[in-house]
């Protein structure tokens, strides 16, 4: 049990560590490429666990050659619009001012319920709402709505306002964040002062948030109600 245990955590953190090599994306937004190294990666890694007489080098070697074998495919696909085409696809337009594509859908093998559900995640129920539709190269569809059924943005109406830094957790189940507190101009003083506000230690507080302009918003821990 005790080599089961050291295979699976060595194989565990190397895994973990090639996929970070391989970059940072969701398993839906994964290149058909990118994949099936994945696919393949998880299936060679749990081998040597499952049976122990399988040297871990037999494990290890497999994933290190795909792994190399994908960042090179990487490299040719971002130096050569072509090779990238072949590997990955192209974006196909399905959707043009409102009308459906019926052909490019069926090579895609694209059904009529997946592009509705696609539509309505994006908060789009109606096709003559749409003037451009886009499946991704991931298989993820873009949309781009007609102009009369756009969402009103503030320069439509020509309205003025300053960009806001987004809140940072200054504390985050009881232990103050030092690295968000410069991004938040806060001090460690000026964070105690205001849990103090509130009778409470900072041990005491579960989250609490932060913006430049001085805005707080406090839950306390365990009893999960917000302080504002």
């Amino acid at each position: 049990m005790l080599v089961v245990f050291f295979r699976a955590v060595i194989l565990y953190v190397l895994v973990t560590l090639c996929l970070r090599l391989m970059g940072k994306r969701q398993l839906g937004e994964l290149q058909p490429a990118e994949f099936v190294i994945t696919i393949l990666i998880s299936n060679i890694a749990s081998l040597p666990i499952e049976d122990t007489s399988i040297p871990m080098i037999l494990g290890l070697i497999p994933v290190f050659v795909l792994v190399a074998f994908e960042v090179i495919v990487s490299t040719l696909s971002l130096s050569s619009k072509r090779f990238r085409s072949v590997l990955s696809g192209k974006p196909v337009i399905v959707i043009y001012n409102g009308v459906i594509d019926q052909d490019k859908l069926k090579q895609l093998r694209f059904s009529i319920d997946d592009l509705m559900e696609s539509l309505r995640q994006q908060g789009v129920f109606r096709i003559q709402d749409v003037w451009y539709a886009i499946v991704e190269t991931t298989g993820k569809v873009s949309v781009m709505q007609k102009f009369a059924s756009r969402t009103v943005t503030p320069a439509d109406l020509s309205l003025s306002g300053e960009e806001e830094q987004p809140p940072a957790v200054v504390v985050s189940d009881g232990k103050i964040i030092r690295s968000a507190l410069t991004a938040c101009g806060m001090s460690e003083e000026r964070i105690n002062r205001e849990a103090q506000k509130k009778g409470l230690k900072i041990s005491q507080i579960f989250l609490m948030t932060a913006t430049a302009g001085g805005e707080i918003y406090l839950v306390e821990k365990q009893k999960g109600r917000a302080v504002l």
